[in-house]
């Protein structure tokens, strides 16, 4: 089975790619974009993810069968993402009127 060889320039510009969004991030910061600051860092969280599973872990050159567990696995992080909404959205519902 012959690997597939990357370019170093391919690395440089993932590395270039994940510092943008690695900035991006930090600037995001600063913004009070009010409920969208969860969506927003999820977002970028999920492009950096990306870029690191596609090409350092090299999932974009292996067989189907790789691709198919790594789609697995998000799917499952997307499911334990689900079940943990309920509790993350009614935190507010059970705060005392009066505070400690």
């Amino acid at each position: 089975m012959a690997q597939h060889v990357v370019p170093p320039s391919t690395y440089v510009k993932v590395f270039g790619g994940l510092t943008i969004l690695m900035i991006l991030t930090v600037v995001m910061a600063f913004f009070n974009l009010g409920v969208l600051n969860p969506v927003v860092a999820l977002t970028i969280a999920i492009l950096k993810a990306l870029l690191i599973v596609l090409f350092f872990m090299n999932v974009k050159y292996s067989s189907k069968l790789t691709m198919i567990f790594v789609a697995c696995g998000f799917f499952w992080l997307l499911i334990m993402f689900f079940l943990i909404m309920p509790d993350y959205i009614s935190r507010e519902w059970l705060t005392p009127a009066i505070p400690w």
